[in-house]
């Protein structure tokens, strides 16, 4: 993995898979630097979401190295994001950021095109 910085966020990124990992905290960081506003941490509502069922195999969280749960953010079936249980952050394979960002506009009501400046930024350093 490597690390990419942007708006002082440290974002970690695979260059073989393409996935990016999130500290916990550091996906609303980047929403905010665009001006998107959230009303409580992702990481947190995504932990209360159900587990999927999904074929994938378990991720180990890169910080704390146990099994994470996958699950499905707003009933999106084609979008499985892995999240830590111990709370230490979020992976997204490629082009999973811009899929959650693109399904979730009432969220972003910040700046004008906040959506379209996090989803450029996305594709541009991480090729998704």
């Amino acid at each position: 993995m490597i690390v990419v910085e942007y708006h002082n966020i440290e974002l970690d990124h695979c260059i073989n898979c393409k996935g990016v990992w999130f500290d916990s905290g550091e996906l609303e960081l980047l929403l905010k630097s665009v001006g998107a506003e959230t009303t409580s941490p992702l990481l947190v509502e995504l932990a209360t979401h159900p587990e999927a069922a999904t074929l994938e195999k378990k991720r180990k969280c890169p910080i704390c190295g146990h099994k994470m749960r996958k699950t499905r953010p707003h009933e999106e079936p084609e979008l499985v994001i892995d999240v830590c249980q111990s709370g230490d952050g979020l992976w997204f394979d490629g082009g999973e950021v811009a899929q959650l960002i693109s399904k979730q506009p009432e969220k972003l009501l910040g700046k004008q095109d906040s959506e379209k400046q996090v989803i450029n930024f996305l594709e541009e350093v991480f090729q998704v």
